[in-house]
């Protein structure tokens, strides 16, 4: 039987979410630049893609047709459909992560947090949020990428998704202008979780 020690450097899943506008893309990309190594899965969804994002690097943009075709398959983690689009979590990308030894950062909505909670439970669970409803709303609205109803849909998604908060490990606060402190707080999360005495085991 093989013995772990406290401080063992088992690689972690860390699964990163919060309501739509809150920042998620934002804090991995400052996570990254702070000096963190992991490995980011990348989400394959069915939505048309914006301007200025990439194939393979934002998102695997696919069409329904080929994304169902996955799901027969069996090639996501996690799979669901958000504001009539379909966004999948691809299971090998994070098995072939954690095999070479690197933690894996997954951004899902918090449906796709509540699925993975079940599916792997040892899953480190940050929740991502702002300081109020407000600044939620602005935030939304600056990104300019959402027709007035596409607003008050996501509010209210994000008011239920509230609720949802003692699914989660962790809680962070992304304060406007400020996402130093909020990188910081996740760096911490995963220092900390790094020596637990009882590692996380991840099963996938």
């Amino acid at each position: 039987m093989t013995t772990v020690h406290p401080g063992s450097r088992r690689p972690l899943v860390i699964v990163l979410s919060g309501p739509s506008g809150v920042g998620k893309d934002a804090t991995i990309a400052k996570i990254r630049e702070i000096g963190v190594r992991f490995h980011y899965v990348v989400t394959t969804t069915t939505r048309e893609r914006r301007p200025g994002e990439v194939d393979g690097v934002d998102y695997y943009f696919l069409k329904k047709k080929d994304f169902q075709k996955k799901i027969a398959q069996d090639e996501f983690l996690e799979y669901a459909e958000v504001y009539s689009n379909f966004y999948g979590v691809p299971k090998n990308e994070v098995r072939q992560a954690l095999d070479r030894g690197e933690d894996v950062i997954i951004k899902v909505d918090v449906q796709g947090a509540a699925t993975l909670k079940k599916k792997i439970p040892d899953a480190v669970f940050i929740f991502l949020l702002t300081p109020s409803m407000g600044d939620l709303i602005d935030r939304i609205k600056a990104r300019n990428a959402d027709s007035e109803i596409a607003v008050k849909a996501r509010m209210l998604k994000a008011e239920d998704e509230l609720k949802c908060l003692p699914l989660f490990d962790y809680c962070v606060v992304n304060i406007k202008d400020d996402l130093d402190r909020t990188a910081e707080a996740v760096k911490g999360i995963i220092r900390t979780e790094k020596h637990r005495v009882k590692p996380r085991v991840i099963k996938i």
